[in-house]
């Protein structure tokens, strides 16, 4: 090989072969099949949205009237079309929703509510904890398709949602989030407990 015959941008040999595609890991006993694992991520991405949008109403309900209303209500309106969105792959996909809608149902609206019963800052510190959680999970479902060629849309998808969702967290940091009371502890018992809805929702 001769200086010239290498390409200056790659610095590499434009002759070499090609190399290795990327090996896949094999599946290990107790791994979910690439049904199963799909029908997870539907489930518990439609009880996510749900318990979003209770969220929202709870939150609206409190603070609806005031000067953070109309901003409540953007973000509601994009977790409802979230929500419509996974209400049609649920039906299309012939996915059972999470059997706990009826908890989703009371302790979205109850987690909105309360927080924003303490206060405007306290509600967007509830959507930054929230959002964050939502952030890594989506990101991990989203590299999980990446190599699935027929789930390109439903991965498109996910990465769309993705980034409304982190819309959402810099929504809340934008109106003081940080600077309600007690926000570290806060944020954590909201982490924590949003963690364990989406371990409960993926399997339950």
């Amino acid at each position: 090989m001769t200086p010239d015959s290498v390409d200056p941008y790659t610095d590499t040999d434009p002759d070499a072969a090609p190399p290795p595609p990327r090996r896949r890991r094999r599946p290990l006993p107790g791994d979910l099949s690439r049904q199963r694992m799909l029908e997870r991520m539907i489930r518990v991405d439609h009880a996510g949205e749900y318990g979003a949008k209770r969220i929202y109403e709870g939150q609206i309900a409190v603070l609806g009237d005031g000067p953070k209303g109309d901003i409540l209500r953007h973000m509601a309106d994009q977790e409802l079309a979230h929500l419509a969105e996974f209400d049609r792959l649920i039906v299309e996909r012939g996915v059972r929703p999470s059997l706990m809608h009826p908890v989703w149902h009371v302790a979205g609206f109850a987690l909105g509510a309360g927080t924003a019963l303490l206060g405007e800052r306290a509600a967007m510190a509830c959507t930054v904890a929230v959002e964050e959680v939502i952030d890594r999970h989506y990101t991990e479902q989203s590299d999980h398709l990446e190599d699935d060629a027929e789930e390109a849309e439903l991965r498109a998808t996910i990465e769309r949602f993705r980034e409304e969702e982190l819309e959402h967290r810099d929504i809340g940091l934008e109106h003081e989030a940080e600077l309600a009371p007690a926000y570290r502890l806060l944020s954590a018992a909201i982490k924590a407990g949003s963690r364990a809805a989406i371990w409960v929702a993926e399997r339950v």
